[in-house]
């Protein structure tokens, strides 16, 4: 067995400790697994290029799916899922929203112009969207933000670091979309999103969030809220210079 292998053996077992199921599951959980990562002669070499965390997700979200159908597992289902420097907590149904809107660890307005001097990773700006009407930074340059007319965010963060943001998910479950070669993850619900902070890992919450679409490209992590459809979202995603 493969190194590869090896890595995605363990971290399939330790899924089992953020994946509550019922007890016996639905006797048709491993074929529907299987029917959501079985190839097609087209998707084969796109998959085969696919990491690790990708399949783990397949596999979460079909257990969800159908665990969910049933009276045991709509009270069981439970699933945490780690990409691009954000947690996503999966749950079977609708989480209590964000009432009370609150700000980063230390957001501060500066020109945007000067983000890229005080952000602590590489800055892009979508040209698609031009240059931003304002932007912040926050938690000591570990955060950039851009906002647009008409509620587009755009936040920049190093996706290689343990989760900066989370979100809390039910239905609709993430979709992976493509954007330019790269597989991002489109939350078409409203959501909570909150914050981790660097110190201590204390959770932050911080507002109720529109559909977002989430990506990692290099070492950097994206989250693009405020575009309206996945399809515009994707077109922002890609225009990134």
């Amino acid at each position: 067995m493969s190194s590869h292998d090896d890595d995605l053996a363990a971290e399939l077992t330790a899924l089992a400790d953020f994946l509550d199921v019922p007890n016996p599951p639905p006797g048709d959980v491993a074929s529907a697994v299987r029917a959501r990562l079985e190839p097609t002669p087209e998707t084969s070499p796109r998959r085969k290029r696919r990491a690790r965390w990708q399949i783990v997700t397949a596999i979460v979200l079909a257990v969800i799916a159908i665990t969910a159908a049933t009276p045991q597992g709509r009270a069981a289902v439970r699933a945490i899922l780690h990409y691009a420097g954000i947690e996503l907590r999966l749950s079977d149904s609708t989480p209590q929203p964000i009432a009370t809107p609150t700000p980063l660890p230390g957001e501060h307005t500066v020109a945007p112009a000067d983000l890229a001097k005080q952000a602590k990773f590489p800055v892009k700006t979508p040209t698609a969207l031009g240059t931003p009407q304002r932007a912040t930074v926050s938690d000591n340059g570990r955060v950039a933000s851009m906002f647009w007319p008409g509620g587009i965010r755009l936040d920049q963060f190093d996706g290689t670091a343990s989760p900066y943001f989370f979100k809390t998910l039910g239905p609709p479950w993430p979709e992976n979309i493509q954007v330019g070669g790269i597989t991002a993850w489109w939350l078409g619900g409203s959501h909570p999103l909150g914050y981790i902070k660097r110190e201590d890992g204390t959770s932050v919450p911080l507002r109720q969030a529109e559909p977002t679409l989430i990506w990692q490209s290099g070492t950097t992590g994206y989250r693009l809220e405020g575009a309206g459809t996945k399809e515009h979202a994707a077109e922002i995603a890609a225009s990134l210079r």
